[in-house]
């Protein structure tokens, strides 16, 4: 049976807020989120992820505005390696299976599922389909997860490392450097 959570971060890194309201069962996760940040400058975005089984990106929907006016992102993944955005095919994507929006702890949650790295030990080395906020450009992102013990992750990207602290239901609950939850609720469907 699934399961609903609604949950807030404070964005450090984009000095902002986000709230996702998700339904998790069945090896499977379906959201809608809404965020706003000052930096790199104002915006607001809005977005829907869908994934199929194994937690694997079936759709990420996205829409920004900002002072650059607004834009849309329609990611899909076919299930096969396989992306598009917008329509156009991304072959540099070929192979993943995660999308990863930009300064959203929410996506960080699928191959933490699928591999269970919240919960025991092991390394994923992962390629995802990364989108850049606001301006919601795609590329390929390299990306090591690894277990540290319960409920902590390394995660690794080029340059960049982070410690991520995840709850019991493979959740974010710190990320520093970019953000942190806020209280805790559970709701009702989304």
């Amino acid at each position: 049976m699934p399961t609903s959570r609604v949950i807030t971060w404070e964005v450090s890194e984009s000095h902002g807020i986000e709230t996702a309201w998700i339904d998790l069962g069945g090896g499977s996760l379906r959201a809608r989120g809404r965020a706003v940040g000052t930096k790199p400058e104002p915006y607001w975005i809005a977005y829907e992820l869908d994934t199929a089984d194994a937690f694997v990106t079936r759709r990420l929907h996205v829409g920004v505005e900002s002072a650059a006016g607004a834009r849309t992102l329609d990611l899909r993944h076919d299930g096969a390696g396989r992306w598009t955005a917008n329509g156009e095919r991304l072959p540099d994507m070929e192979g993943a299976v995660d999308c990863d929006l930009g300064l959203c702890p929410l996506t960080n949650t699928m191959p933490v599922l699928r591999h269970r790295l919240h919960l025991v030990p092991g390394t994923q080395e992962l390629l995802m389909a990364w989108v850049s906020v606001p301006d919601l450009t795609v590329l390929p992102s390299r990306q090591t997860y690894t277990h540290l013990g319960h409920g902590r992750i390394r995660f690794v990207s080029g340059d960049f490392r982070s410690d991520l602290g995840f709850d019991e239901d493979g959740f974010v609950v710190d990320y520093p450097g970019l953000a942190t939850r806020l209280g805790q609720s559970a709701g009702r469907g989304c």
